[in-house]
């Protein structure tokens, strides 16, 4: 974040214009997918007009920087291979960002099922390891409330848990 050069700590906006406000907002959502969330908020920052915001989300859209679908399809995607968040944490996140159950659904779609398996048990296993305990049930729920905490269904968790510890 850049420091203002303001001693009152109040901010100027850092866009002229209309076509500096493009300029940037292009470059902002060519380097990653961003949801429209996401955007309008950058675009309020650079200290435009609510109508000027939605007439360049508008212009974004239909030329295809912005699509909430593909966003979601990345996020879901990145968050699963990057982070190993089970569906449940990342179907929360997409919604918090104010995607359609329609996006959601087909973000959540791009993980395969059996990367999805073969991932919680890899977390299972590895946090398996980490814990110290002596007590079976003990340790058999706290590598529960951690895979749970990840965002993978309780049902699945414990049914894992159940297949490998008994």
């Amino acid at each position: 974040m850049k420091k203002s050069k303001l001693p009152s700590g109040n901010r100027k906006p850092e866009i002229g214009n209309l076509q500096e406000a493009l300029s940037k907002i292009y470059r902002y959502c060519a380097y990653q997918e961003r949801s429209h969330r996401e955007v309008k908020g950058k675009l309020f920052e650079y200290g435009l007009p609510s109508s000027e915001v939605d007439e360049i989300l508008a212009r974004l859209i239909t030329e295809g920087f912005l699509n909430e679908e593909r966003y979601a399809k990345a996020f879901a995607g990145g968050k699963f291979r990057m982070m190993k968040w089970g569906k449940l944490k990342i179907q929360r996140e997409l919604e918090m960002e104010g995607l359609t159950s329609k996006c959601v659904s087909r973000g959540l779609a791009e993980i395969d099922p059996k990367d999805y398996s073969k991932t919680l048990l890899s977390l299972v296993k590895k946090k398996s390891i980490q814990i110290v305990e002596s007590d079976p049930f003990k340790k058999k729920n706290k590598i529960a409330r951690f895979a749970i905490g990840k965002g993978y269904e309780p049902e699945l968790v414990w049914e894992l848990l159940n297949k490998l510890y008994s």
